[in-house]
C-alpha cells in the first residue's frame, strides 16, 4: 500500500474517531513525527472552501480541478461525476507527499484492508466491528469491554496510552 505506516481509526459514526484523533495527532506531532491524514466524509458533497470566495465561484462555473495556494498551504479539490465510485484508499493515498511524512493516519474507510483502531462506545450499543474485521489490532474504548478478545485494549481517555501502543506497533517495525 505505502511505505510510509499508516494507522486507521474506524467506528461508527458519533463514536469520538475526531476527538480522538484531535487529542494524539498534537502528541504524535510533540515527537517530531510528521503525520498526514486521511479523512473519508459519508457527505456525497462537501465544501473547504466556502460560498463567496474566488475558489468556490471558479469551482461552481465549472472548473473540474481547483488548486489553491498561498505560502503556507495548498489544497486541490477534484469534481468527479456522481456515475463515479467514491475513491479508495490506495488512490488518496497516492496524492499524498509520502517522502515528507513519517506516519500516515486514517479516519474511516472501515472496510478497506489496512491496520486499524476501533474507536467504541459501550453505552452508544453499536456492534464491534473487529469481529468481522481481521485489520483491527487493538481497540479504543471509553469503558471495559464485555466480549473477550486477545486484541489490545486501549483507554481512549489517555491518549498517551494510544500514542505509546502506535510507537511500539506501528513505528518501531517500520524502522
Amino acid at each position: 500500500m505505502t511505505p510510509i505506516p499508516i494507522l486507521g481509526f474506524v467506528a461508527y459514526s458519533g463514536t469520538g474517531k475526531t476527538t480522538l484523533l484531535l487529542k494524539i495527532i498534537p502528541l504524535l506531532k510533540a515527537k517530531g513525527l510528521r503525520i498526514g491524514m486521511i479523512k473519508h466524509s459519508h457527505h456525497k458533497k462537501f465544501d473547504i472552501d466556502h460560498p463567496g470566495k474566488d475558489s468556490y465561484r471558479l469551482r461552481e462555473a465549472g472548473a473540474e480541478q481547483m488548486l489553491v495556494a498561498s505560502r503556507k498551504r495548498w489544497a486541490l479539490m477534484v469534481e468527479m461525476e456522481e456515475e463515479f465510485e467514491e475513491p479508495n484508499l490506495e488512490q488518496l493515498l497516492y496524492h499524498l507527499e509520502q517522502e515528507k511524512l513519517d506516519l500516515i493516519l486514517v479516519e474511516g474507510f472501515k472496510h478497506e484492508r489496512y491496520p486499524k483502531i476501533e474507536v467504541h462506545r459501550p453505552s452508544l450499543e453499536r456492534p464491534l466491528i473487529f469481529p468481522e474485521d481481521q485489520a483491527v489490532i487493538a481497540i479504543a474504548s471509553d469503558e471495559p469491554l464485555t466480549i473477550t478478545t486477545d486484541l489490545p485494549r486501549l483507554d481512549m481517555n489517555q491518549p498517551e496510552q494510544i500514542v505509546a501502543f502506535i510507537e511500539e506497533q506501528i513505528l518501531q517495525p517500520a524502522k
